[in-house]
């Protein structure tokens, strides 16, 4: 089998490449700021530097494989928030270019890795995938673009794409801007770490090798068309989430320091993952033990994360 998987230099689709096994595995990367190489050491797969945007190379690379994976994305909320421009061109254009290409190719399966961001904020309960899409960050509404497109070339076309959505993940690789490798690191070298608000946010975590499961068993049973949740093991607010931090660094709240929330932040996230159940998935990795085992790796590799730019 040849799996075609886009950002697979980044966090998730790194973790995704890793777990192939003998599938034969070709990686497209563009290598922007949180895409690194070195997270594919000792897999093997073939490289190709290059963009989602780039019709004529995709023209060339997605023929001949069986699953595309499309991982490719900016993801984090603060940098769409600065500037928006980025977050369009690579989401909704590159998924649009892509979509095109695997249509052009013939492509057996595809599969959209998207968000849990796209519904915006929900008080009580959880979204099931006939959910409505109201993102309140451009981070989210470029998601929403992109899954929006895909869709359409599923309805349209008749392209074999479904889409994933999952909550927030965490793990071994993930460049520290994102919240619990941002606190980790910044603990392990004796810094603060800045917590918005009130800190009474809440999101939905899971394991990045869970995310990973599910989706290739989207991959493998899913229907071409459908949306398909991922859903984590822990809802925590960010209080909490700082509080297990502290902990497992041996730091107290001397070192947190508090604030101005981030413009539009979502209240709480929660997905309904039943669909995905249905098909035999179950996540593995209890958050006590992934949060212990994600706090080691950072430990253990500061030659991977030192030196790499963070925020906060």
């Amino acid at each position: 089998m040849r799996v075609l998987v886009t950002g697979g230099a980044g966090f998730i689709g790194s973790h995704f490449v890793r777990t192939l096994g003998q599938a034969r595995v070709t990686v497209l990367d563009r290598l922007t700021y949180a895409g690194d190489r070195a997270n594919l050491e000792g897999v093997p797969h073939d490289f190709v530097h290059g963009d989602v945007c780039d019709a004529e190379l995709l023209g060339r690379v997605v023929p001949g494989h069986d699953v595309v994976v499309n991982f490719a994305a900016e993801s984090h909320v603060d940098r769409s928030i600065e500037g928006a421009a980025e977050f369009v061109r690579t989401n909704v254009l590159g998924t649009q270019t892509l979509m095109q290409a695997c249509l052009e190719a013939g492509t057996p399966r595809i599969v959209q890795v998207s968000t849990d961001e796209v519904y915006g904020s929900i008080e009580t309960g959880s979204w099931d995938e006939d959910a409505p899409l109201r993102p309140r960050s451009p981070y989210a509404a470029s998601k929403a673009g992109g899954d929006l497109i895909a869709r359409a070339y599923a309805v349209t076309h008749g392209l074999p794409v479904s889409i994933t959505r999952c909550g927030n993940n965490y793990g071994p690789y993930q460049f520290p801007e994102k919240v619990v490798p941002l606190f980790v690191t910044n603990l392990l070298q004796g810094r603060r770490v800045p917590l918005y608000g009130d800190g009474g946010n809440v999101r939905d975590w899971i394991h990045v090798d869970d995310h990973c499961r599910g989706i290739r068993l989207v991959a493998e049973r899913g229907e071409p068309g459908e949306v398909y949740h991922i859903a984590g093991t822990a809802e925590l607010t960010n209080l909490e989430l700082t509080e297990r931090l502290l902990e497992a660094l041996g730091a107290g709240w001397d070192m947190v320091e508090r604030v101005a929330d981030r413009k539009g932040h979502d209240r709480r996230y929660s997905l309904d993952d039943s669909r995905l159940r249905a098909l035999g998935y179950r996540p593995r990795t209890a958050f006590t033990d992934g949060l212990a085992e994600t706090v080691r790796w950072y430990a253990d590799n500061p030659s991977w994360w030192k030196g790499k730019r963070q925020t906060g």
